[in-house]
This record gives structure tokens, C-alpha cells and sequence, in this order.
């Protein structure tokens, strides 16, 4: 099975490790801390967090082993 992990920006693209997918949409300086900002501003055209995947732990790794 492979595990190469595609990138959250570009579903053609293997991810690379860039980080693009981790900065703030209102200041790209900055690495996003879930500050909901971009959520919570006033005139946005709309508001959604678009949900693609959940991720879940290995049954190894939820059990702390």
C-alpha cells in the first residue's frame, strides 16, 4: 500500500512539505493558529470551513502504545 500524501492545494501535486496549506488566508506572514479570524470577519462574501477528509489514528497509535 502506498502512503504518499497529496497536497491539500493541488490534488495533482505529491505534498512536498512546503507548508502553503498552513498560512493565514488574511496574512500570509503568518502561520494559520486557528485564530477564526477569517471565519468571524465582517463582509466576507460567504463563511464555510470546507471539510475534505477525517483522519483517524491507527488502532496502535490511539492506544497510546
Amino acid at each position: 500500500m502506498c502512503n504518499t500524501k497529496m497536497c491539500i492545494l493541488d490534488e495533482v501535486k505529491v505534498c512536498d512539505g512546503c507548508g502553503e496549506c498552513l498560512k493565514c488566508d488574511l496574512d500570509p506572514n503568518k502561520i494559520c493558529d486557528n485564530c477564526m479570524k477569517c471565519i468571524n470577519s465582517e463582509g466576507a462574501a460567504f463563511r464555510a470551513i470546507q471539510i475534505t477528509g477525517v483522519e483517524l489514528a491507527d488502532a496502535e497509535n490511539a492506544s497510546g502504545s
